[in-house]
């Protein structure tokens, strides 16, 4: 199994294959609308513009797992663009862990393990895919977009 073979849906219901980025550089992070990181839409933003042209897209996943989310994948998308003028793909609400984790963050936390753990330990957990699918980098929350820059250039 590659990242290519996962299927995600959108906020608006569109199921589609991550198959459509294959050769793009991917951020793929789970985000949450009522956490002390949501500042951290403003920075994925910044970095989506300035890359968009050269192959690269940040995907959001809203996760309710720490209890942090909106009630629905439409209202925290909503949320999202009007408060942070987010224009990247913003999905379903998803499982990040547990049994019912989406099978792309079981793909992607088995491919690059946190600190402790492979569990996603917060809201705002990054994965830094590559243009091949391979995920190369996770960022904890805490890590601001703007301070691991240089690694997503590095795969442009």
């Amino acid at each position: 199994m590659n990242i290519y073979d996962i299927d995600v849906t959108t906020a608006t219901g569109e199921t589609y294959s991550l198959s459509r980025y294959k050769g793009q550089v991917m951020l793929i992070v789970n985000t949450a609308s009522n956490c002390g990181f949501t500042p951290q839409f403003e920075e994925l933003e910044k970095l989506y513009q300035k890359y968009k042209d050269r192959g690269f897209v940040v995907l959001g996943f809203p996760s309710n797992q720490f209890k942090q989310e909106l009630p629905s994948a439409k209202e925290a998308e909503a949320a999202c663009r009007l408060h942070y003028g987010v224009t990247f793909p913003i999905h379903e609400m998803v499982a990040v862990n547990g049994e019912e984790a989406h099978p792309l963050f079981q793909f992607l936390t088995s491919q690059k393990k946190g600190v402790l753990s492979s569990k996603v330990k917060w809201n705002f957990t990054k994965f830094l895919v590559n243009r091949n699918g391979e995920v190369v980098a996770r960022f904890a929350p805490i890590d601001k977009p703007s301070k691991f820059e240089k690694e997503i250039e590095k795969y442009l």
